[in-house]
C-alpha cells in the first residue's frame, strides 16, 4: 500500500489462423520463455521482456493463472481499486482472451475449459468471499465507449449517451450509470453475456467480430467486516472497505486500408484510433520518472479519463497485450510490443 508499483504487463501470442496457415503466412514471433519474446524478420530482431508471455500453447487457466490475475482478485476485496485491460491489433484474441469463446451464450454456454479471465475471476470472487465470512456486497456496470460517446450496455431499452462528470473525492466518473447487484456466479455471467451482446460489432476484413467500442465491466465489492463479539461501548463492525475490479477490451488499433473500412466504418476506426492514440501518449509520459512528468492530458479521451485511476493514480493495473505471430501482421505486432514495453515502466502507488 502506497508503495510504488510498476504496471504488470503479460504478453499472450495467439496462435495462427486457418487463413494465415493456407496462405501460407511465416511465424516472426518466438516465445524464448523466462516472459522474453523474440521477433525475427527482415530488417527486424528485437527481443523484448514482459512480466510473463504465454504462447499458442498456453490454455486460458495457464493465462489466468500466469498472469496474476488472482492476486487482482484478492486486492479488490481488500479494497483496492483494480484494472485489467486487454490491448493490440483487431483480430489478436483480446475478447477471447478476456471472456472466451463468441459464439457463447446463455442458452449455449461455453466449454468450461475455453472460459476467459473474467468468468475465472467471477468464480474466484464469489469463492474467496465464501471462504472469508466477511460481509461482502457485489454489484456490476458495463459500460462501452462508442464513437467518443459512453452508452450503458445494463440498461433496458436502445444504449443511450450518459454523461461523464468529475468531482475531487471521485475523480472521473459515469453519472446515471445502473449498477446491479448480484449473489452468483449465474447471475454475474448472464449479465456478462447480456451486455457484450448490445456491444457494437462490426466485420471487416481482419476480424469477422471486430469490436467497435471499448467495453469496461466494472465489479464493485463493498466489504464490512463484521467482529463476532464486541466489547461493550464498541460498534459491532470495522470500516467498510470498498474496492473494483474493472476489466477493460479495447478495441482493436487497425489501419483502416487494411480493414477496407468505408463510410461509418471508417468514422469508427477514426474514433477508435483517436481514444488509443490519446491513451498510448498519456503511458508514454508516465513511463517517465516522477520528476520529469509534465502534464498528464487524461481530459484528451472518454477512456483516458475513465482510466486515469488505475493508470497513473491508485490503482493496481494488469496489461495483456495480444498479438499475432504472423508476418502479415509485423507493424501492428512491433507497435503493440513497444507500446506495452513503456507501459512496464509506469508505476502507480495503490
Amino acid at each position: 500500500e502506497g508503495r510504488e508499483t510498476r504496471l504488470r504487463v503479460v504478453l499472450r501470442v495467439r496462435p495462427l489462423t486457418c487463413t494465415e496457415t493456407r496462405r501460407g503466412d511465416r511465424q516472426v514471433v518466438h516465445s524464448l520463455g523466462d516472459g522474453a519474446v523474440h521477433v525475427s524478420a527482415a530488417r527486424h530482431d528485437a527481443t523484448f521482456g514482459f512480466s510473463a508471455v504465454f504462447d499458442a500453447g498456453a490454455s486460458q487457466e495457464a493465462v489466468f493463472e500466469g498472469s496474476g490475475m488472482r492476486q487482482l482478485v484478492e486486492l479488490a476485496i481488500d479494497g483496492f481499486s483494480c484494472t485489467v485491460f486487454a490491448f493490440g491489433q483487431t483480430g489478436s484474441g483480446k475478447t477471447y482472451t478476456l471472456m472466451g469463446p463468441l459464439a457463447q451464450s446463455e442458452t449455449q454456454p461455453a466449454s468450461p475449459a475455453l472460459l476467459g479471465l473474467m468468468q475465472r475471476s467471477f468464480t474466484c470472487l464469489l469463492e474467496q468471499s465464501r471462504s472469508r465470512g466477511s460481509d461482502l456486497a457485489l454489484s456490476a456496470s458495463y459500460l462501452e465507449i462508442y464513437n467518443e460517446q459512453v452508452r450503458d450496455l445494463l440498461s433496458p431499452g436502445p444504449p443511450c449517451a450518459l454523461p461523464l462528470r468529475w468531482s475531487k473525492t471521485r475523480g472521473f466518473y459515469v453519472e446515471n450509470q445502473l449498477s446491479v447487484e448480484f449473489e452468483s456466479l449465474e447471475a454475474i455471467v448472464s449479465l456478462l453475456l447480456q451486455g457484450s451482446q448490445r456491444r457494437r460489432t462490426s466485420a471487416h476484413a481482419l476480424n469477422r467480430h471486430s469490436s467497435r467500442s471499448h467495453a469496461l465491466l466494472t465489479i464493485h465489492v463493498r466489504s464490512r467486516a463484521v467482529s463476532a463479539h464486541p466489547a461493550p461501548g464498541e460498534a459491532s463492525a470495522r470500516p467498510s472497505k470498498q474496492g473494483t475490479l474493472c476489466f477493460v477490451d479495447l478495441a482493436g488499433s487497425e489501419r483502416v486500408k487494411e480493414t477496407g473500412s468505408s463510410g461509418e466504418l471508417s468514422v469508427e476506426a477514426n474514433s477508435i484510433n483517436r481514444s488509443l492514440l490519446a491513451l498510448g501518449h498519456c503511458i508514454s509520459l508516465l513511463a517517465k520518472p516522477r520528476g520529469k512528468r509534465t502534464h498528464i492530458p487524461y481530459r484528451d479521451s472518454k477512456l483516458t479519463r475513465l482510466l486515469a485511476r488505475s493508470l497513473g493514480g491508485s490503482g493496481v493495473t494488469l496489461m495483456v497485450a495480444c498479438i499475432s505471430p504472423s508476418a502479415r501482421c509485423l507493424s501492428e505486432t512491433l507497435s503493440t510490443l513497444h507500446y506495452a514495453s513503456r507501459a512496464r515502466r509506469v508505476t502507480t502507488r495503490p
